[in-house]
């Protein structure tokens, strides 16, 4: 995909220089994990992220072309461990490890719901 505009640490509030926003590779390479993960997943079920751990190697300016990618490393009861990279072609700009929880999606819903309605009330 190539850098927009929209997609810098500038247009972000991140930072003040018109560079890849840590913010989008983290959605990119989030982006790429959920390409991986279908083959883990039963009917009706989901991943939210839990933990992140982002190393950004090389700033990337608009007009790049960038490519993020995943590979499950772990499965550990409902946590799937993932290595990802971000490429701006052959050089690596970012590395993360990603932990997702595998969540049954309707009642991870609910609750958000839930809590959501939950947070609005008015103290009393």
């Amino acid at each position: 995909m190539a850098v927009r505009p929209g997609d810098t640490a500038l247009a972000h509030g991140s930072g003040d220089m018109p560079i890849l926003s840590s913010s989008f590779l983290i959605t990119l390479m989030e982006s790429a994990c959920n390409s991986a993960l279908a083959e883990f997943l039963d009917n009706g079920e989901s991943t939210s992220l839990a933990e992140v751990e982002l190393q950004v190697f090389e700033s990337v300016g608009i007009g790049s072309e960038i490519q993020g990618s995943a590979t499950c490393v772990a499965v550990d009861n409902s946590m799937l461990t993932f290595q990802c990279e971000i490429h701006d072609g052959s050089r690596l700009v970012a590395t993360s490890t990603m932990k997702r929880l595998v969540v049954e999606r309707v009642t991870f819903l609910a609750r958000t719901a839930a809590l959501t309605l939950m947070s609005q009330q008015p103290a009393e």
